[in-house]
Parts: C-alpha cells; structure tokens; sequence
C-alpha cells in the first residue's frame, strides 16, 4: 500500500531550525515530484517547496526561499525540509506530497500525501 509518513515537526525558538522528513512505502519516491505544504489555522493550505523527479531544482515561493531547503534520500526512499531562521508565521501543519509530473502549487494536483506533523515557532 502507497503511504507517505511525515515526521520531525515540534516546537522551536524563533531563529531556529527544524528539519521535517518524509519516508514512502510502497512506491519509489525518486519518479515523483515532491511538494512541501502548509497550513494555518484558518488559511488555506499552501506550497512552499517542490522538488522536481527530473532534475535536481528545486522550486520555492518567496516566503521560503534563502531559508527553507528540500532534498532527498535516495537510498531511504525519503525527502527532507530543512527550515532555518523560523519565524512565528511559519507555525503551521507541514504536509509532504508526492506527484507523478512535474511540480505543482496546486495541492489537489498530488495523488499522495503525509498525515502532517505540527511545527510551532515561539516568538
């Protein structure tokens, strides 16, 4: 059974670190693009981070750029977000997701997703 597990969420100081991972089952990671996610309380859920299946860019809107980084493990058939310099607006549920295209702002445009994992940022 295809399954996506999200992990590594927590509470940490503002100016902090926190690296999300994301571990498949039953499917080969590496022939998907992977989208990092994120929703508020009250927003809607958005993407900050994608990284391609077919090259090794990643994509990222300007909220997350210098500060967030994705990668992936090929061996461990995982991905990681790195996230530096947190700030109490990144507080949010991170969500991975996988789709078999290329990457994509639009969460319904993924076919597998993480449970989520909670990432609080104290001010």
């Amino acid at each position: 059974q295809e399954r996506l597990v999200d992990s590594g969420g927590g509470v940490v100081q503002s100016g902090g670190s926190q690296r999300l991972s994301c571990t498949a089952s039953g499917f080969l990671l590496d022939a998907y693009a992977i989208g990092w996610f994120r929703q508020a309380p009250g927003k809607e859920r958005e993407g900050v981070l994608c990284i391609s299946s077919t090259d090794p860019r990643t994509y990222s809107l300007d909220t997350a750029k210098g500060r967030f980084t994705a990668s992936r493990d090929h061996t461990g058939n995982a991905a990681f977000l790195q996230m530096d310099s947190l700030k109490p607006e990144d507080t949010a549920v991170y969500y991975c997701a996988a789709r078999a295209a290329r990457c994509s702002w639009t969460w319904r445009d993924y076919e597998y997703w993480g449970q989520g994992t909670q990432v609080t940022v104290s001010s």
